[in-house]
C-alpha cells in the first residue's frame, strides 16, 4: 500500500469518528452524516486509484457505472422516503451491507487454494458468508414485518431448539470445511443456503414490540461483516468502519433491551404476544369516554403544565409541524410545554427525536423519560398523540403483561389525559392499553394531522 492511500485511509477513519461522534446530538446529526460519507468517499476514490494491481480498463468502467448506478438509486429512495418508513430504509440497507460481506466471502473463496490457505483465512471467508447472508436475509425479513407485508408469529412447539439447533448445524459444516482444508463449492453454496435460512429463521419468530432492538443487532452484525471483509483485504478502513458500526449497534441494542427491561436472550428466544380481545377491546378493563378538540382546547388554553407524548401515530400522519404549531401557540399563551421521549418510541430509537427535529421543535423541550416521569405528577395536561405501548401502565400494575417491567413514561400520574388515536386498535406490542379506560383519560379520536388542525383552529378562537 503506497504512502498516499494509508493518509487518505488515515482522513477516512478520522471522518467516521468524528462523523460518529456528530450523530449523537440531533443539532449536528446531518453534518456528522456528511462528514462520515465524504470519507467514505475519499476512501472509495482512494482505493479505486491508488493501488498496486494491475487493473484492466474495463474493470474502472464496470466500477464507474455501478457508482453511478447505485449514487442514483440511493440518492432517489432517500428523499423519496418518508419518515415513518425510515425503520424499513434502514432494514433495507443492513441487507445490502450483509449481502455485500456475502458475495465478498464467496469471490475470495473462489480465488484462494483453500488446500494452500491458513486456516484463519478461511475461516474469515466463511464467517464473512455466514454472517452476511444472515444480516441479508433476516433484515429483508425485518423489512417485510416493519411495512406489514409478514405478519405472522411463528409459534411451533420447540421452535427455538429447532433454531438453535440449525445455527449449530451450519457451524459445524464450516468447522469442517476449514478443519478439512475442503474447496468444495457445493458445500460453499450450502453454507451460504444455511446461513439465508437461518436469518428468516431468527427474526420469524421475534414479536412487533422487540423490532427496534432486532434492526439494531442485525445492524451490528452488518458492522462485524464489513470488518471482516476488511481483515480479508487487509484494509484499515473497511476494518474500521465496521468495527465502528459494529460496536455502536451492539451498544445501542443494550441500550434498548435496559429501557424495555428486557434482555437481548428473552427478546432473540421470546416475543411479546398478543392478549388483548377482538378489535383490541379489553372487554374487563371497563369503558372508555372520549371528547372533542374543542373541550381539549379548552383544557389546554387553560393549564399551566403540558406535556405532549408522540408516538408512531404521529408520524404516520406527518402531523410533526402542526403539533410544532400547536406547542408555539401554547407557549405564546403562557403554557409551559415539554416533550415526553421514550427511549424506544416509533419503530426505532432516536425515531421521535429526528421527527420533531424536522419540523424545528427546539431540542430543550424533548425530555427523555427518566427525567420526564418526576414531572407527570404536576402536569395538568397530557396530549398522547400515536404512542401506545410505551405509555401502558400494565408495565407497572400486571404481572401477567408480556410488557411487565418495562420503563415506561408515567403518563397515568398526571391530572388530566387525551389520548389521540383513529381507533381502539391495539400496539405493536398487540396488547391493550389499561390507560385507555383510566377515570382521568379521554380518547380523542381521528387522524393526528386533523385533529391537531382542529386543535390549534380552537385554540387560536379563544
Amino acid at each position: 500500500m503506497s504512502v498516499t492511500l494509508s493518509i487518505i485511509y488515515l482522513i477516512a477513519t478520522v471522518t467516521f469518528v468524528f462523523g460518529l461522534k456528530r450523530l449523537g446530538h440531533p443539532d449536528t446529526a446531518k453534518s456528522g452524516n456528511l462528514i462520515a460519507a465524504a470519507g467514505m468517499g475519499i476512501a472509495i476514490i482512494g482505493t479505486i486509484f491508488i493501488h498496486d494491481l494491475e487493473v484492466p480498463t474495463i474493470i474502472y468502467v464496470l466500477i464507474g457505472i455501478a457508482i453511478l448506478v447505485g449514487t442514483i438509486i440511493g440518492w432517489l429512495i432517500a428523499i423519496k422516503v418518508e419518515m415513518t418508513k425510515m425503520p424499513e430504509l434502514v432494514s433495507l440497507f443492513n441487507g445490502f451491507g450483509g449481502a455485500s460481506a456475502a458475495l465478498i466471502g464467496i469471490v475470495e473463496f473462489g480465488n484462494a487454494d483453500i488446500s494452500a490457505t491458513s486456516a484463519s483465512v478461511v475461516a474469515t471467508i466463511l464467517a464473512a458468508i455466514i454472517i452476511g447472508a444472515i444480516t441479508f436475509s433476516g433484515s429483508l425479513m425485518a423489512f417485510g414485518k416493519l411495512n406489514g407485508s409478514v405478519k405472522s408469529v411463528i409459534k411451533i412447539p420447540q421452535y427455538n431448539i429447532v433454531n438453535n439447533l440449525f445455527i449449530v448445524g451450519v457451524v459445524v459444516l464450516a468447522v469442517y470445511m476449514v478443519a478439512g482444508g475442503i474447496d468444495s463449492s457445493l458445500l460453499l453454496y450450502a453454507l451460504l443456503a444455511g446461513g439465508l435460512v437461518y436469518g428468516i429463521l431468527f427474526v420469524m419468530p421475534i414479536g412487533g414490540a422487540d423490532m427496534p432492538v432486532v434492526i439494531s443487532l442485525l445492524n451490528s452484525l452488518t458492522g462485524i461483516a464489513a470488518a471482516i471483509t476488511g481483515v480479508l483485504y487487509d484494509n484499515m478502513v473497511m476494518l474500521v468502519g465496521g468495527i465502528l458500526v459494529g460496536s455502536a449497534g451492539i451498544i445501542l441494542t443494550v441500550a434498548m433491551c435496559v429501557a424495555m427491561n428486557r434482555t437481548l436472550a428473552s427478546v432473540i428466544f421470546g416475543s411479546f404476544t398478543a392478549t388483548a380481545g377482538p378489535e383490541g377491546v379489553n372487554k374487563t378493563m371497563g369503558s372508555i369516554k372520549s371528547t372533542t378538540a374543542s373541550d381539549t382546547a379548552i383544557m389546554m388554553n387553560y393549564a399551566t403544565n403540558v406535556i405532549i407524548v408522540p408516538g408512531y401515530g404521529l408520524a404516520v400522519a406527518q402531523a410533526q409541524h402542526v403539533i410544532h404549531e400547536l406547542e408555539e401557540l401554547l407557549t405564546k399563551k403562557g403554557v409551559n410545554v415539554k416533550y415526553a421521549i421514550h427511549p424506544v418510541a416509533g419503530r426505532m430509537p432516536g425515531h421521535m427525536n429526528v421527527l420533531l427535529a424536522e419540523s424545528n421543535v427546539e431540542y430543550d423541550m424533548l425530555v427523555e423519560m427518566e427525567d420526564i416521569n418526576p414531572q407527570f405528577n404536576n402536569t395538568d395536561v397530557v396530549l398522547v398523540v400515536g404512542a401506545n405501548d410505551v405509555v401502558n401502565p400494565a408495565a407497572h400494575n400486571d404481572p401477567s403483561s408480556p410488557i411487565y417491567g418495562m420503563p415506561i413514561l408515567d403518563v397515568e400520574n398526571s391530572k388530566h389525559i387525551v389520548v389521540n388515536k383513529r381507533s381502539m386498535n391495539v400496539g405493536y406490542a398487540g396488547i391493550d392499553n389499561e390507560l385507555f379506560y383510566n377515570a382521568k383519560t379521554a380518547m380523542l379520536f381521528g387522524d393526528a394531522k386533523k385533529v391537531l388542525t382542529d386543535l390549534v383552529s380552537e385554540l387560536k378562537n379563544m
